[in-house]
This record gives C-alpha cells, structure tokens and sequence, in this order.
C-alpha cells in the first residue's frame, strides 16, 4: 500500500529549499492534494511558539527552518536562526545572536528566508548578519557582518533578499557602497568572489533564467532590473527603473519564456523581453498610475504576481486583486474578494499546475483559478490567526509567505509556526 501511494503521487516527494521554493517560482505540481479545503479551518498536524518575523519557512530533508525576532521575554535586539523536526515540530537547533535595527522600520524580525543547500543553511538578517550553519548541526560555518564590511547603504525596510546559490557561489544582494550592490561569496569558504552594480538596493530576491545557452542572474535593485554573470559578476544588459519616491520593489520578478515582469507599489509595472539567443533584453512596456490609489496596470506591494499564458495576474496596492493583458497591460478585470480592501493588503499565491493555492494577509487559505473570465474560488478555510507586530493596525496581518511540502503546508505569524496536512484523505474517492 506504501508503495503504490508513493508511485501515485511522486510529487509529493518535492521539498522547498528556499524563497519560493525549487526554482524561486512559487510552483508545484502535487496531484495528491486535497481539492476542496474543510470548512471553518484546516486541522494542524502541529504548531510552535516563534517570535516576531516576516521571513516565510524553509523546508529539507524533514527540517524546517525560519528566522525570527526573538519571544516576547527575549532582549529586543537579537534575531534567531532556528531549525524544527517537520514531523512533530521539535527544536533541532538554534542560533541567536545581537541584531541592532537602528534607524530601520519595520522592526518586527528578519525579512529573508533561509537557502538550505547540499547540507548548508545560509540565513541572512534584516541588519546585515550573514551567517552559513551546517544544516545538520547549527555549527557555523562562516559569516559575515555585512553593514560594516561593505559600508552598507543601508534599504529603510533593512536587508531583505534571501541567497541565491549558483555553482558555489552564494549570491547576495548587499546594499553595499560602490560597487557592492550584488555580492558573491565562495560557498565552502565564505570569501567574497565578485561583487557588481553600483546602485541602491530593492527588497527583491535575485533569480536565475536561461538565455543564450547560459545562466543568468537577474537582480531588481532599487534603481535597475539587471542581468550578470553569475560566475563573475559582469553586466549583461539593465533595463532603468528609477523610483520617484523611493525604492520599494519587494517581489520577486516573474518570468515565462522570454518575458520577464516586475511591480512596485510606488512605481507600477514594467514587462521586458530578454533575447534567447544573445545576451541583451528590452522594455516592453512601463505602465504607472498618478499615485498609489489612482493606479495603472499593478503596483505590488508584498503579493508577488504571476503569469499564465497571455495574461498576468496579481495584486494591486489596496489588495485588489488583477488580470492583466500581458501584450499591454491593459485591465482586464478586477475582484475585491479575496482579500479585504487596506493599505499594502496581500496575498500570496502559490501555483499548483492549473489552479492557485492562496494564503491573505488574514490568515486564511483559499483554493481558486485565475483565468481571463475572472477569480474563481473554490473554497477558503481558516489557517491561522493575523498578529499585529508586523503591522500594528486593522486586527494584524500574516506577511509571511507560507511554504508548501510533501503534502503538508508551513505558515508563521509573529507567535507560531505551524504545520497542516493537505493531503487527500485516503477514504476520498
């Protein structure tokens, strides 16, 4: 019986080993999961006490491992690196250690989410603390204490970016002084390998694409979205996006095929095509509303936004949530249910092959389609309670982005971090 499930459902096997999983998409493809979520809310398989903290959850090899601000009755300035059991939620390991925010906002915990890779967890804080744990162990490998080293400028919200590894390199956006923008440091040794662009650092997370037969390393700063060699640092083409308040791109770019897509909450949208074959890239299209109500196109704040074929899909700044025709951005429809209507309200979403898994900024878990014709939802249930240290006004809100694994989901709030089965039952037909 054992192994005819595991032959029924192989995807189910899929870990999620950094931001937005696998390949920084926010994709999986789990045919074993449930199609319709229970009424009222999910059933936990576990939850534990955590502290304050926007980084979402990383799951390896039956670890889970999340970052926070420390409990209530903890020193404020410090931040945590802490490794769970996935199956029951016990305490592997620790790490805690002093993190002055200074002149920082938003101070309720790191922002970036531990990158666990070939038995290394690399875990950067929102004041510069760059460490590499065994993942194992907690030991430390090496780290680094970024904010002095590289003279950062350092971003109003912090440092937010989580590593990206690339053929023994761990990428980093920095936000340092000249030249260090972009950092990469050997993997086995900590030693720094190249460093690139010289600009203010974004919130966003570097990613990798495929163009011209080679590996590209784009990062969204607060100045440019950018192509490099992620071997050497060398620029391969930018494309400007200077911002008119202030730099505030917090998700991730997007990608399908040749095109790549970005937005920001103060500075709209923007769609570029890289070359396949050579290693250049274009503007589209920028399309920018008067002001962060009066918007045009999508101006994201957290929500990252998706593609699926001709359309683009995401949530605007008040927490509408918007299709878009990806040839021009033009509207092509608007839904205010998914998420009640606030300031910098979110939603993460999660593509499951043709459907969406959504998580709001209220805590609950909704199963929908996105299609041109409109959201279509298909059941919502409660996941877990909002909190109010990450954002102190209407009732709290859960930022984080939820990770899904093996059949089970893995969500935080500044109190708890917990775990759910979304497996189908085995007596379902």
């Amino acid at each position: 019986m054992i192994i005819l499930g595991l032959i029924a459902s192989p995807a189910l096997s899929d870990d999620w080993p950094q931001w937005r999983g696998i390949h920084r998409d926010a994709k999986i493809d789990e045919p074993g999961l449930m199609k319709t979520l229970p009424t009222g809310h999910l059933e936990r398989k576990w939850q534990v006490e955590l502290g304050a903290g926007y980084s979402g959850p990383t799951i390896v090899d039956g670890r889970v491992y999340v970052t926070d601000r420390g409990l209530d009755d903890s020193p404020e300035e410090i931040e945590r690196v802490l490794c769970f059991d996935a199956e029951n939620g016990d305490l592997v390991w620790q790490h805690t250690y002093p993190a002055v925010y200074g002149e920082i906002g938003y101070r309720a915990g790191p922002r970036a989410s531990v990158t666990v890779h070939e038995g290394l967890a690399l875990s950067v804080g929102t004041a510069g603390h760059f460490i590499c744990f065994d993942a194992k162990t907690g030991d430390i490998r090496w780290q680094h204490d970024l904010a002095p080293e590289y003279s950062i400028r350092m971003p109003i919200w912090g440092i937010a970016t989580s590593p990206l590894v690339h053929d023994g390199n761990v990428i980093q956006v920095v936000a340092g002084a000249g030249d260090a923008c972009v950092v990469a440091f050997d993997l086995a040794t900590g030693k720094e390998r190249w460093r690139s662009i010289d600009e203010k650092a974004g919130y966003s997370s570097p990613i990798l694409i495929q163009q011209a037969g080679q590996d590209v390393v784009v990062c969204w700063t607060g100045e440019s979205v950018t192509g490099l060699d992620p071997r050497t640092g060398q620029v391969h083409w930018t494309i400007p996006m200077l911002p008119r308040n202030m730099p505030i791109g917090i998700p991730t770019p997007v990608v399908q095929d040749d095109l790549l897509f970005v937005s920001s909450f103060y500075d709209g949208s923007m769609l570029i095509r890289f070359d396949p074959n050579q290693l250049t890239a274009e503007k589209v299209w920028h399309r920018v509303g008067i002001d962060e109500k009066n918007t045009d196109a999508l101006h994201c704040m957290i929500s990252n936004p998706i593609i699926k074929g001709d359309y683009i899909y995401g949530t605007d700044s008040y927490g509408e949530l918007r299709c878009l025709d990806i040839k021009t951005g033009d509207r092509v429809w608007e839904d205010t249910t998914a998420v009640p209507r606030a300031r910098w309200a979110t939603i993460h979403t999660i593509r499951d092959g043709q459907r969406e898994i959504m998580q709001n900024d209220q805590g609950e878990l909704i199963f929908a389609t996105l299609t041109p014709e409109g959201f279509q939802e298909h059941s919502r249930t409660k996941l877990l309670d909002p909190t109010r240290k990450q954002l102190n006004r209407r009732g709290g809100v859960t930022w984080s982005h939820p990770a899904i694994a093996n059949g089970y989901i893995f969500a935080r709030n500044d109190q708890e971090l917990i775990c759910a089965s979304l497996k189908e039952p085995a007596d379902t037909p």
